[in-house]
C-alpha cells in the first residue's frame, strides 16, 4: 500500500496522534515504533516522506537513516526532543532533509509535510523502492536487495508502466498502446516479456507476488509483501 507519511517514533502516543491528524488533513499516514517495524512496513508498504525520530528506545535514528539512504532516496524529517547542534549536524550530514524540534505544533507540522511532499513529488515518482525491489526509473536500473539485475529496454519501459499504474488492472490493449506504441502486438510476445520481467525480479517466477495476471482482464502490478 501507498503512504505519503510514515512515522517512525518510540513515543506511540505522539506517534499515533499525529498520523492521525495528518489522515484527518488528506496526508495518509502510518506510524511504527521501531527499527525493526520501521523495515518491515517498508518491505510490504511504500511511502513518499518519513518522519523519523533520532531516539527509538534501544536503537539510533541515525543508523536507521545510514541503512535507508543505501537503498532509497525519499525524504526523511528527523524528530527530536533533543536541542544539540550537534545532534541537527549529524542528521543533515547522513541524509536527513530537515530537523524538527519536540514538541512541535501539529498545525505547523503538517503544512512542512505537505510543503515537502509538493516539492520532492516530482522526485518521488522517479523510484520505486519497497526494501526488496529498486526501479530508478531515471536512470533505468533495477536492484534486487541492492544488487542490480538486467533487463532490456523494453523490459525496462514494461515494468516502469506497471509500476506507475500500480494497483491498477493494465489491458494487454492498454499495454501494446503505452510500451510498445503498436496496438496490434500480439499476446504471445507480451507473455515472454513478462515471464522475463518475472524471472528478475520475483522470489518465485511461477508464484509471482509483483506481476499478477488478472485473467481475462490483463496484469496488475502490487507492492509485494516479501
Amino acid at each position: 500500500m501507498k503512504y505519503d507519511c510514515l512515522i517512525i517514533d518510540d513515543e506511540k502516543l505522539l506517534a499515533d496522534s499525529t498520523a492521525e491528524y495528518f489522515n484527518l488533513f488528506g496526508v495518509k499516514a502510518a506510524a511504527v515504533y521501531t527499527s525493526d517495524e520501521c523495515r518491515g512496513f517498508l518491505a510490504e508498504n511504500s511511502a513518499e516522506l518519513l518522519m523519523l525520530d533520532i531516539n527509538l528506545g534501544n536503537d539510533s535514528g541515525f543508523e536507521l537513516c545510514r541503512e535507508l539512504r543505501e537503498k532509497t532516496q525519499i525524504p526523511i524529517l528527523f524528530i527530536s526532543a533533543r536541542s544539540s547542534d550537534d545532534d541537527k549536524i549529524i542528521a543533515l550530514n547522513i541524509g536527513g532533509d530537515d530537523y524538527i524540534q519536540k514538541p512541535y505544533s501539529l498545525g505547523v507540522l503538517l503544512a512542512k509535510v505537505k510543503a515537502v511532499l509538493k516539492r520532492y513529488g516530482k522526485s518521488a515518482n522517479t523510484a520505486y523502492s519497497d526494501g526488496r525491489l529498486t526501479v530508478d526509473f531515471s536512470s533505468k536500473q533495477v536492484l534486487i536487495n541492492s544488487i542490480p539485475v538486467k533487463l532490456t529496454s523494453l523490459e525496462f519501459k514494461l515494468l516502469s508502466y506497471l509500476i506507475k499504474n500500480e494497483n491498477r488492472v493494465i489491458s494487454k490493449r492498454e499495454i501494446f498502446e503505452n510500451v510498445w506504441e503498436d496496438k496490434f502486438t500480439g499476446d504471445g510476445t507480451l507473455n515472454v516479456h513478462i515471464r522475463k520481467i518475472r524471472e528478475a525480479i520475483e522470489k518465485d517466477p511461477g508464484d509471482p507476488k509483483y506481476i499478477v495476471t488478472v485473467w481475462g482482464d490483463g496484469y496488475k502490478f502490487q507492492g509485494a509483501k516479501v
